[in-house]
């Protein structure tokens, strides 16, 4: 899977976000034309070595990072980099194509106005968040969009549990955040179960919900994942967290 979206260019006065470990000496222009998102692409093959890959996502088109410039950007990623992204899959450079950010509204507005086959939704569909349950999940079970559920953990929280410290979509948790956790995370413990298993099992129950990518940084985290996405779950958790109104009532579980 890659993006497209962003076109870089050398920097070698480049920061590292405090999001990475590290980066590659290079800045980066918004780019959703045609062009801009085709060169994107070839060089993000460059990178990686391949000739194909199996997803490519116009990324980043929101409120957060376009501001005055969302309805620009949005026009100029239906017009260029949804027309650019169409013509590779077209001629299978990839196999599928999509929408990457984590608002439900602008999601929604690209469901209705292309041909996509799959959204990757961050955080938007957690234990602490269900708002793409009313509207932007059925549209996308209509008309086959596939979610990739990004940030099942909300970025932290849900991985920690309510510590101090702990990180929720990025930024600092909220004291009504950090309560919510402890009442997911005591229900769970009620169950033997573990609140990051809970977590990453939870938005797989929903039809349109096909992957839960969770970022992982060591390789303790991969086995941690692996062995808590196989972990026994009793339908009883699902149905005292709906009682206690930890999550909604009409989520998907057992």
């Amino acid at each position: 899977s890659t993006k497209v979206g962003r076109v870089l260019k050398p920097d070698p006065g480049a920061v590292t976000p405090g999001t990475f470990a590290r980066i590659l000496p290079f800045g980066f222009d918004y780019d959703y034309s045609y062009d801009g998102a085709m060169r994107s692409f070839e060089d993000s093959l460059q990178r990686l070595g391949l000739a194909s890959v199996d997803i490519a996502l116009i990324h980043d088109v929101n409120r957060r990072w376009q501001g005055g410039r969302l309805e620009k950007s949005y026009a100029e990623s239906m017009n260029g980099a949804y027309r650019a992204l169409a013509k590779l899959r077209s001629e299978r450079v990839v196999n599928a194509i999509g929408v990457g950010i984590n608002e439900n509204d602008l999601l929604i507005r690209y469901a209705r106005d292309g041909d996509f086959d799959c959204f990757m939704l961050a955080g938007r569909y957690t234990l602490l968040d269900h708002s793409a349950i009313d509207e932007l999940l059925p549209e996308c079970v209509k008309r086959g969009i596939g979610i990739l559920l990004a940030a099942p953990l909300s970025s932290g929280i849900l991985a920690t549990g309510a510590k101090p410290g702990a990180t929720y979509l990025y930024d600092e948790a909220s004291p009504e955040i950090m309560e919510r956790a402890r009442g997911l995370a005591r229900v769970c413990a009620g169950h033997g179960v573990g609140l990051r298993a809970a977590a990453l099992q939870f938005p797989l129950h929903h039809p349109a919900i096909m992957s839960v990518p969770a970022g992982m940084r060591a390789i303790h985290e991969v086995t941690q994942n692996v062995a808590d996405m196989g972990a026994s779950i009793p339908a009883a958790l699902w149905q005292e967290l709906k009682h206690a109104g930890l999550i909604d009532r009409a989520c998907p579980t057992p």
